[in-house]
């Protein structure tokens, strides 16, 4: 079985910075594609920056140039830095992982962490 649990997020003040992380355990052969999505109350659940297996990264518009989202596969882990918040960026943050597992290829999704930009 694989779990996903997501840290790092919290209130910060406009400007500000987080970093969070999405760690994997479990019977994990080897991640392929990942991806962050938000979740803002009231709004569809939106695809904000991914990153394929060739290193290649994609971002929405609205937070190319101030997010980042990276891995560490020897550690199982995404992150997704986020410099200069605004308070637009409220939302549930969630990371999408495609993985070879001992039972197969599938994507799983972390539990969701709350992400306040306010002052």
């Amino acid at each position: 079985q694989v779990q996903l649990v997501e840290s790092g997020g919290g209130l910060v003040q406009p400007g500000g910075s987080l970093t969070l992380s999405c760690a994997a355990s479990g019977r994990i052969v080897k991640f392929a594609a990942m991806a962050w999505y938000r979740q803002a109350p009231g709004k569809l659940r939106e695809l904000i920056t991914s990153l394929a297996t060739d290193n290649s990264a994609y971002y929405t518009d609205s937070v190319s140039g101030r997010f980042t989202i990276s891995r560490d596969t020897a550690k199982y882990t995404v992150y997704l830095q986020m410099n200069d918040l605004k308070p637009e960026d409220t939302a549930v943050y969630y990371c999408k992982i495609d993985m070879v597992t001992a039972v197969g290829a599938d994507a799983y999704w972390g539990q969701g962490i709350q992400v306040t930009v306010s002052s």
